[in-house]
């Protein structure tokens, strides 16, 4: 029988409101059960290993459309339900051996970091820049020197969801793969880094910090969504940017799930990423993390923990004084 993590009664009941979203849609035989076959794996983590546990599991869910429904298959799908087998040259075959389950938190461990570089004020210096200042200010043609060097020695930008696939499936990436990252929703990354970098084709996460919108200096909700629509992808940085680790009961509500449905109003999209202010993070905030609807988060450069890695991915951040070449040695060297 199928291997699953839920009992038999509740995966029952989940069959039964599978085949009803199922039956709303336009697919028929096959397609149908291979659609309900699929919803059913993903909703259940049912662990399908060859091809017969497959195939039996088809049955199962053959005969409950058969029996709630009344549904008639074409022949060959009939012949299957009948016979418990699924043709050999069939697309849910060719499903059952593709299927993997997620990377361990050992195995993304394992896999090799992807250089991700994070920015904040693309713009040149003032003189009332301190020092400090300047670690996170780059100027305008050193920002254009290090988009050249990328794009001159063959690194090709990869998205957060590239990224997610890569560490939990093993997913192949372009060569030399980066990610641009973009925190705290500063203006000039809309009208100086995005055309910088379209010039190359290339694309950023941008973490935007709600309670800029539409403030002198920063970004509107309209540009938010231009850079959504040109294929930039939009991530959560907090209303106001406080400290993770500093959050009571009722930021979560504040400071998470209230950018979280501004963003997504703005896009028409899923927000999936976090960028921890400041870089900092604990584990405490890691499970919240998870039950807000967040895949992954980013820090700094800190050590990643072990056992939640994919919430603690490192970047590190490109401050002003760096030339594209000593940018391109610490990309070498700090992942």
């Amino acid at each position: 029988m199928c291997k699953a993590y839920f009992p038999r009664r509740s995966i029952s009941v989940l069959i039964v409101n599978i085949l009803l979203r199922a039956s709303t849609t336009k697919a028929t035989g096959l397609r149908f059960l291979q659609q309900v076959c699929t919803d059913l794996y993903i909703n259940t983590g049912m662990k399908i290993k060859g091809i017969s546990i497959l195939t039996r599991c088809a049955g199962i869910v053959t005969a409950a459309l058969m029996l709630s429904t009344g549904c008639q298959f074409p022949s060959t799908a009939s012949a299957a339900a009948k016979s418990n087998v699924i043709p050999a040259d069939s697309s849910i075959v060719k499903m059952a051996v593709v299927a993997k389950e997620p990377a361990s938190a050992k195995a993304i461990m394992e896999r090799p970091q992807v250089p991700i570089l994070c920015y904040h004020q693309i713009r040149n210096w003032k003189p009332t820049d301190s020092k400090q200042a300047k670690d996170y200010i780059v100027p305008e043609a050193a920002f254009a020197e290090q988009m050249k060097m990328l794009a001159d020695n063959g690194f090709h930008t990869i998205s957060a969801d590239q990224l997610y696939a890569y560490l939990t499936t093993g997913a192949a990436l372009p060569s030399k793969p980066v990610m641009l990252t973009f925190d705290d929703t500063d203006l000039p990354q809309f009208t100086i880094a995005k055309p910088t970098m379209e010039k190359y084709g290339f694309k950023g996460l941008f973490f935007i910090m709600t309670v800029s919108l539409g403030r002198p200096n920063y970004m509107s909700r309209e540009q938010v969504k231009a850079l959504s629509d040109a294929g930039n992808e939009v991530g959560s940085h907090t209303w106001d940017h406080k400290n993770i680790k500093k959050f009571t009961d009722a930021d979560w509500a504040i400071q998470i799930d209230k950018p979280t449905k501004t963003l997504e109003s703005i896009t028409g999209k899923t927000i999936k990423y976090f960028a921890y202010p400041f870089g900092l993070w604990n584990e405490a905030a890691i499970a919240p993390l998870k039950v807000h609807g967040f895949k992954a988060a980013f820090q700094l450069s800190a050590k990643r923990n072990e056992n939640e890695p994919l919430y603690t991915i490192r970047r590190i951040i490109v401050p002003g004084a760096w030339s594209a070449a000593t940018l391109q040695s610490w990309m070498k060297h700090s992942f």
